[in-house]
């Protein structure tokens, strides 16, 4: 059986006879560069293109994620601060007002110490509750040795104590400063709900 040839179309015959090629080799190997070109071209704008839209997507995944971890944060908070609010309030209502009757001697004390050196014999005037005489006495009185005369008056609240030296005056009144406070704490919980 003989061979069998295939005709060639990319030659066509010379004056000579012989085959020439229709396209030189040069244009060949140019139109390959140049679609290769293309196609790497056209495969990056594709690559790019994803990678814009996978940032798209990440950028409104997070920011969806952001915000719900916000309002869960939130959530948390007003849970955990309607969860302490009985206690903090009792505290504020039973406790301070005794840690500031506790307080009261010594913070008369440390608004006394600084009239010490001024004082020489001139006496001290206190004014204050009755309920609250022998505890501020006993503590100046141990701590200071100073003259003091002391004006009992019942009217005036318990945390409330007026120190007179001549004609100056200091008034100490921490049943004022608990009653801010707990204002204050009151309106902290009342901001938050």
């Amino acid at each position: 059986m003989p061979a069998l040839r295939l005709e060639v179309f990319d030659t066509a015959p010379a004056a000579d006879g012989s085959m020439q090629p229709l396209v030189e080799a040069t244009a060949v190997e140019e139109a390959k560069v140049a679609s290769f070109e293309q196609g790497y071209s056209a495969g990056w704008d594709d690559a790019v293109a994803a990678q814009q839209g996978d940032q798209g997507r990440i950028r409104a995944d997070l920011a969806r994620n952001l915000q719900s971890l916000s309002f869960t944060f939130q959530d948390a908070r007003s849970h955990v601060l309607q969860s302490i609010k009985p206690l903090i309030l009792e505290m504020v209502n039973r406790l301070l007002p005794e840690v500031a009757r506790e307080a009261l001697a010594p913070t008369v004390l440390d608004a006394v110490m600084p009239l010490a050196d001024e004082l020489a014999d001139a006496p001290l005037t206190l004014v204050l509750n009755p309920a609250v005489r022998a505890q501020v006495e006993d503590l100046l009185t141990q701590a200071t040795g100073l003259p003091m005369v002391i004006d009992e008056e019942p009217t005036m609240p318990d945390g409330q104590v007026y120190i007179r030296f001549g004609a100056s005056e200091t008034k100490i009144d921490l049943g004022q400063v608990t009653t801010d406070i707990a204002i204050a704490v009151r309106a902290f919980f009342n901001l938050n709900t």
